[in-house]
């Protein structure tokens, strides 16, 4: 059990390299797929640490960001401590205090660990979508037609308060990425592109690399384009680039019951790998 002389409070700068040391423990660390990382959000509301005698033993961060939705982007332990009892430490004073907020924030996470996905369960999470991973070979890549409306060029940092208003468009408010976390998706990406229709921007891509090729971040498009063809055309213009399959192959994750887009995918030779990461919300659905 925990010890009793513990307490729960909120993370502040002095607890960086404390936080540091303890996320470093990965086989006890829950981590959302993030532009940030992990320890840029100290600071923020909703970023808990339990402490037992003078030393961090836990942590919980769940910032909204978007607003109203407060994504975990960290649970972590040391290992002299249960998964579920330190949970139950940090998500007690968290749940009290996001119940207590005027934003009434919902909780979610995109859980890639199963003894995470069991705690986030038994405390009244309820599992709504999954996250699936498809993936692109070079020669299984069949190209779409042409369209000769849509231009598709780089993405300029000007462009990016405008491709913050096409992706609260396309993904709605649950998956929407504020203008601070597209910025830092633009600096993290090895290829970014807008799809403009006339002077408008209608769609955009962000694409990072990795060891085993590229990976397709974010794709959006406005609904009022959509089926025109504009996903296509920015997806062919990042696999056009050169030297794009170079270390194997591109990668990209949508929702499982997201039939526009994983109709896309496939149409252009994506197939799923069949790894797929459960999205769970507290406190219960309230649409995704």
């Amino acid at each position: 059990m925990i010890n009793l002389d513990i307490s729960v409070r909120r993370a502040t700068a002095q607890d960086h390299r404390q936080l540091s040391n303890l996320i470093f423990q990965e086989s006890n660390t829950h981590r959302h797929l993030d532009w940030r990382s992990t320890l840029e959000w100290i600071g923020a509301r909703y970023f808990w640490v339990l402490v037992e005698n003078g030393n961090i033993s836990a942590a919980l961060a769940c910032p909204d960001d978007p607003p109203n939705v407060a994504w975990i982007r960290l649970f972590t332990h040391q290992p002299h401590l249960s998964g579920p009892e330190a949970w139950s430490a940090l998500w007690s004073i968290a749940q009290a205090d996001i119940s207590q907020s005027n934003l009434q924030a919902q909780v979610a996470a995109i859980v890639m660990k199963q003894w995470f996905q069991q705690i986030l369960l038994s405390h009244g999470f309820e599992l709504r979508q999954s996250i699936v991973l498809l993936e692109l070979k070079s020669g299984n890549y069949h190209a779409p037609a042409k369209s000769g409306r849509i231009k598709i060029r780089p993405m300029q940092p000007a462009d990016l308060p405008m491709v913050e208003e096409v992706d609260r468009e396309a993904f709605g408010p649950f998956w929407h990425n504020t203008l601070i976390s597209l910025q830092r998706a633009y600096s993290q990406a090895v290829y970014a592109s807008v799809a403009e229709d006339g002077f408008d921007v209608i769609g955009y891509q962000l694409s990072t690399g990795n060891p085993f090729g590229a990976h397709l971040a974010r794709l959006g498009v406005r609904p009022e384009a959509q089926g025109r063809g504009v996903g296509a055309a920015l997806v062919h213009d990042l696999i056009a680039r050169e030297g794009i399959f170079s270390a194997g192959k591109v990668s990209v994750n949508t929702q499982a019951d997201n039939a526009a887009s994983l109709n896309l995918y496939r149409k252009l030779g994506f197939v799923p790998t069949g790894e797929h990461y459960p999205v769970l919300v507290w406190p219960g659905w309230k649409g995704l």
